[in-house]
Parts: C-alpha cells; sequence; structure tokens
C-alpha cells in the first residue's frame, strides 16, 4: 500500500517513510473543502497507479503538525518530497492529471527548493 491518511493511518506512515526511499507526494486539504473532497478519490486513484511513490492525505485541521510552519491559503496544496528536500510545493489545480504530469518530470536526484515544510519524516517521526 502507498496511500496513507495521516490522520486514521499515522503508525502505518511512518513505518512507511522511515523505509520510503523515493518520492514523497502529500496532499494539504481540509475535510469542509468541497474541492479537496472531490479531488481525493483521483489521487488515491493515482497513487495505485504509481507504486514507487508514497503518497499521503493531511487534513490541515486534523494534522496541523505536519505543515511545520507554513501557512495553507488554497486547496489542494501538494509537496512533493525526498530525502534531499522539497521538489516542490504550491497549490496545484486540482486535477489528478496535472499531478501526474508533474511527477513523471521529476526523480529523487531533481533538485530541490527551500519553501515548504520540513521533511514528513521528520514531522510525523
Amino acid at each position: 500500500m502507498n496511500f496513507f491518511d495521516a490522520q486514521t493511518q499515522r503508525a502505518e506512515l511512518a513505518h512507511q517513510l522511515q523505509t520510503h526511499d523515493g518520492l514523497v507526494v502529500a496532499c494539504y486539504c481540509a475535510a469542509w473543502c468541497d474541492t479537496c473532497n472531490a479531488y481525493r478519490p483521483g489521487f488515491e486513484a493515482l497513487a495505485s497507479r504509481l507504486p514507487d511513490h508514497l503518497f499521503v492525505w493531511i487534513d490541515i485541521e486534523e494534522s496541523e503538525e505536519l505543515l511545520d510552519d507554513e501557512d495553507i491559503e488554497n486547496f489542494p496544496t501538494i509537496v512533493v518530497q525526498s530525502d534531499r528536500g522539497n521538489h516542490f510545493y504550491g497549490v496545484m489545480l486540482p486535477h489528478p492529471e496535472h499531478l501526474e504530469r508533474l511527477l513523471q518530470s521529476l526523480e529523487v536526484s531533481s533538485s530541490v527548493g527551500p519553501s515548504g515544510p520540513a521533511s514528513l519524516r521528520g514531522l510525523i517521526g
């Protein structure tokens, strides 16, 4: 399994984060957000098509510690991380095919940027 809900599968997610050496793709959303609720099935389906990546669904109101010091202003906000840092952090239109194209263009060795939350591995630890 490579899709985890940070609120309900915290222990399993923590274990996977410790052993996973590929890209981690997290979606920051909120339960009250209709856009997020409509996006989640496509995000989960994308996870099933890309088994080398670890996908995480984070409700910012239930797991706000996983935001680090970041403020989320729009949904969905996506972070793509590896052990090297954040490869992408920002708002993305709620179309799974856009995220899929981004992930196809990235590799663990891709460049990283300074913005975004700290490593989920460290935040969930």
